[in-house]
């Protein structure tokens, strides 16, 4: 007679699910190999709390029910170590320093030769010079406190 079959609901670390029919001769490698072609080795599957390590493990010793959850981790593929003086795996070039990010940073810079300069050469700032420049001061302020605030 044919031995009957289980649906199992395999869970995933973002809340979806997805159903998967065994027989319960079916071993946890199989499982893997089923429904994780290709990702064997990145797929950790845990039932009742418990990392499901032997692939040869059969699902019946584990006494799972019809609609018994698996919980399903899967890790990223690990890169293989390289031989010194092998050409290894491109390491991704550095981000490119973008003139938006240097900005603020520019800004502050410019403010501060105007506060110098300001002190040191008081008679060339009239009032209205200084009174922009503290409130140009300001502006910079609130904006790089709410950039650096998110």
């Amino acid at each position: 007679p044919a031995e009957p079959t289980l649906v199992l609901r395999l869970k995933f670390l973002n809340d979806t699910e997805r159903l998967a029919r065994v027989r319960p001769g079916d071993t946890v490698g199989a499982l893997k190999r089923t429904y994780f072609p290709g990702q064997e080795q990145q797929v950790r599957l845990i039932y009742q709390g418990q990392l499901l390590r032997d692939d040869a493990q059969s699902l019946a010793g584990l006494h799972l029910g019809h609609l018994s959850v698996l919980h399903c981790h899967l890790s990223p593929p690990s890169v293989a170590p390289t031989v010194p003086g092998t050409p290894g795996p491109r390491s991704p070039a550095p981000a490119a320093l973008g003139v938006g990010s240097l900005a603020l940073p520019l800004f502050v810079l410019l403010l501060a030769l105007l506060w110098y300069l300001q002190l040191q050469h008081r008679h060339v700032f009239t009032a209205t010079a200084t009174t922009c420049l503290a409130g140009l001061t300001l502006l910079v302020t609130f904006v790089a406190f709410a950039m650096y605030r998110r």
